[in-house]
């Protein structure tokens, strides 16, 4: 074991062992944090996304502290978690973790015959994992006791609130010792969090990791990115993005149970796998759907926030918010689901023009960039229909066995040129393998900010104007794409709006000519449009921003 490694936090050797057999290595940055304080019986606050680690981070310290072999009945630690898919995995982690010690561990959750839970607490556990609605069912029939608590973990203590299990948490907690050690784990630290922890804990240790790390080899990457849409065309806009990412796995979330269950159909009819996940499933048709994405047999999972909270499904790769999620937080916890471990990942967002309020908000709250892109086009569509057939017939030429059909080629290359025959290969190919070129109508653009009708005519007189100097508390900006690019006024008050700081309203004057365009800003803004500019594009095009004290002089006999 190398230096900063498990056995240097003060586990007890079992643990240190079980670690190394499951491959682990090294302490994640909040388990280092976490797991000596934990040890010292102190209480922690900590803030942390999932895929942080912070499971082990409390797990190994109740295990480590826990007498090996105790025959007790009833529990020491209470892990409360928002779901059942959670609960699932934080007991089995505790199982794996603790196996060498004989520890017994008990997930209990809704939807699971309460008699085998009942029996299991009869003879006897050390560690109950539960959602809170279980657990003040069996608190309430009088078959979990937590007057032996030693510690209870709050895990993913925002998302519990967030499904309305507040009056629950404070029931339970109202039940254990008043000695006992607090954990409490959030992606968020919303006030309600907050309150929560300063009424139940006892100066507790706050530590904050925010989001996963991974190490240098293995750096995480959530590609961030958003589509401005209209409402009419955003099942079309989401068919042909996803069918340009081609997602090994994805969750498409969305806002209601209607509409998953549409958007579901929808895409299915457009030859996905797809499967909807919401409120109104039983338990049972949850656990069909879940085991059909983790296998492969289905590749995206339609599903509303409340369903889909606690998910860990290993291999996905994209999260697409269907709508723009109405707070930050909301969105954070969606893409934390992917880029996890190092694993690479997307998130990406369908915003109709009215949202892009909403996603310049997130921007703000979250410090991460989010790309606004263009809907794939038909050509687009075309273009990568070819690249997939493209890539087919290269893996058959480098691995199958193509002889047997070497008969068919000699014969047709007597009556036709063999270039002739290839590409008659080619057309069967890629229909059989992608269908139709048929992509339907262009999907409109929508202009990124778009400006209120009475001022869509002052940003056409803008163009207008020409030789004046800026406006009061204005300077002049040199963009260099002009008319000849297609550029228009509302195209650069879109782009300025939608990268930086700005609204529409901030805009000064706009000048367009053949081959560069002049745009007054706010002088305290000045540089963070270039920057922002610097790293964009307008009309699909990468352009030159500076100052106009640089901007070549402009022609004559505009």
């Amino acid at each position: 074991m190398t230096v900063g490694a498990f056995d240097d936090l003060g586990l007890r050797p079992e643990l240190v062992q079980a670690l190394v057999s499951l491959g682990y290595e090294e302490p994640t940055p909040i388990q280092r944090e976490a797991i000596p304080q934990l040890l010292l019986g102190r209480d922690v606050l900590g803030q942390a996304a999932t895929g942080t680690g912070k499971t082990a981070a409390f797990a190994l310290p109740v295990l480590s502290r826990m007498d090996a072999g105790r025959t007790g009945q009833n529990p020491v630690a209470l892990a409360l978690v928002p779901t059942r898919e959670l609960a699932i995995q934080v007991s089995q982690a505790f199982h794996r973790y603790g196996r060498d010690l004989g520890t017994r561990v008990l997930p209990i959750y809704g939807g699971q015959p309460i008699g085998r839970q009942l029996q299991v607490l009869q003879r006897g556990v050390d560690v109950v994992v539960a959602t809170p609605g279980r657990a003040l069912d069996h608190i309430g029939r009088g078959t979990l006791h937590l007057g032996g608590l030693q510690t209870v973990i709050l895990d993913e203590a925002d998302e519990m609130l967030d499904m309305g299990f507040a009056e629950d948490i404070e029931e339970i907690l109202q039940e254990t010792p008043k000695q006992r050690q607090t954990v409490l784990f959030s992606a968020t630290m919303p006030s309600r969090v907050d309150g929560i922890a300063r009424r139940h804990m006892t100066n507790p240790v706050r530590i904050e990791m925010g989001r996963a790390t991974a190490t240098p080899s293995e750096t995480p990457l959530v590609r961030q990115s958003a589509y401005v849409v209209a409402r009419a065309h955003k099942p079309a806009a989401l068919g042909r993005v996803l069918d340009v990412e081609a997602p090994t796995a994805a969750i498409v979330f969305c806002r209601t149970r209607d509409q998953v269950d549409l958007l579901t159909e929808t895409l299915n009819g457009r030859g996905y796998r797809a499967e909807a996940l919401h409120g109104g499933l039983s338990q049972d048709q949850r656990d069909r759907v879940m085991g059909r994405l983790r296998t492969g047999a289905a590749d995206l999972l339609i599903a509303t926030d409340v369903a889909a909270r606690g998910l860990d499904v290993e291999h996905l790769t994209h999260v697409v918010n269907y709508d723009v999620p109405s707070a930050p937080d909301s969105y954070v916890h969606r893409i934390g689901r992917v880029g996890r471990a190092g694993r690479e990942g997307a998130a990406i967002t369908l915003a109709e023009p009215r949202e892009h309020r909403m996603l310049k908000a997130i921007q703000r709250e979250t410090g991460q960039r989010i790309t606004i892109e263009k809907v794939p086009t038909v050509a687009d569509m075309r273009a990568r229909r070819l690249e997939l057939t493209r890539a087919a017939l290269h893996e058959s030429l480098l691995q199958d066995d193509l002889d047997r059909f070497r008969v068919i080629v000699e014969t047709l290359t007597d009556e036709f040129d063999l270039m002739e025959v290839a590409l008659a290969a080619v057309k069967l190919a890629h229909e059989s393998t992608t269908g139709s070129d048929d992509d339907g109508e262009e999907i409109p653009d929508v202009v990124t900010k778009p400006e209120r009708p009475q001022r869509a005519g002052r940003a056409e007189t803008r163009a207008r104007r020409s030789g004046r100097t800026p406006a009061g508390g204005m300077t002049r900006l040199f963009f260099g794409v002009g008319r000849i690019a297609g550029v228009r006024p509302q195209d650069l008050v879109g782009a300025i709006a939608g990268e930086s700081s700005l609204s529409g309203r901030d805009i000064g004057s706009i000048e367009i000519a053949d081959r560069f365009s002049i745009v007054e800003v706010p002088q305290d803004a000045a540089d963070e449009v270039i920057e922002a500019m610097r790293r964009s594009s307008i009309k699909g095009k990468r352009a030159t921003v500076r100052r106009e004290r640089d901007a070549p002089p402009k022609r004559s006999g505009r």
